[in-house]
């Protein structure tokens, strides 16, 4: 099997400096990152990939079976990183990625030697003492929303998620993201994403981690965050001055800071 037309892979930056691995979310490919690339390019190796079912990748490789867990999107990344030959590099995972990229360390401990957490959420549920945002009855509106009509959904749910309404091109670009998704590949990643329960995985983290905010946040609020940070031993908690579940697009600059400085002190 062909990884790298698989997952669509891209590498770029300074073939010499450290591995950051760029992961996107739900509904969304590798362009997510596109304002993120520039600030790694010059100091960082920097390879970027699509999930099965996503942006490039080979729609040919997608199954429902494999796909309907975490696991399969965290076999795309450890054979991305088997592909390449990394080791200790750093992922990057944005939403739902971040929880994936929690699974590959466990499974490749070799090939990921940090990681960044954009807007995780290992739980989207709330249940007694936990608040992941939603109830049990929201998920599933949202997730029978989605599956009876999907482009429908995601033009309204979008501009939601990305927040910042007083800048509609952002909301509208990933708008345009989730409707150039298969929609049947659609709701199994949805289905995937809102349903998982991630938490008892955080405190197997073994490497450095930063976890990063926003300040407000509809998918992912701060008690998510401050929840992964206490709950992953030694991680670092940055809140953003940004709004919405997308800071790589809304916040670039700030984003892009709160990396390389995570990144920097690496050693």
């Amino acid at each position: 099997m062909d990884i790298r037309r698989r997952n669509n892979v891209t590498v770029t930056g300074n073939p010499r400096g450290r591995v950051v691995v760029l992961a996107h979310g739900f509904g969304c490919d590798q362009n997510m990152w596109r304002l993120t690339v520039p600030a790694l390019a010059e100091n960082y190796r920097v390879v970027l990939f699509d999930y099965v079912g996503s942006g490039g990748s080979d729609l040919s490789e997608w199954s429902e079976e494999r796909y309907s867990s975490m696991r399969g999107y965290a076999q795309d990344v450890v054979e991305v990183c088997e592909e390449l030959d990394l080791e200790r590099a750093v992922f990057v995972g944005h939403s739902v990625s971040a929880m994936v990229g929690v699974l590959a360390a466990r499974e490749a401990p070799d090939r990921i030697g940090a990681l960044v957490m954009v807007t995780p959420s290992p739980r989207y549920i709330d249940e007694d003492g936990y608040r992941g945002g939603f109830s049990a009855e929201d998920i599933d509106e949202l997730l029978t929303s989605l599956e009876l009509n999907y482009l429908g959904w995601s033009a309204t749910m979008a501009p939601l998620i990305m927040g910042n309404p007083d800048r509609p091109s952002l909301g509208q670009e990933l708008t345009d993201s989730f409707c150039a998704t298969d929609p049947d590949m659609a709701r199994v990643f949805a289905r995937t994403t809102f349903l998982s329960d991630s938490r008892a995985d955080l405190a197997g983290v073994t490497v450095p981690t930063l976890v990063l905010e926003c300040a407000q946040d509809m998918i992912a609020p701060p008690e998510v965050g401050a929840y992964v940070h206490r709950a992953v031993p030694g991680s670092v908690l940055v809140t953003l001055d940004a709004t919405g579940h997308c800071p790589q697009l809304s916040a670039p600059d700030a984003t892009n800071a709160a990396i390389t400085e995570f990144l920097a002190g690496l050693g």
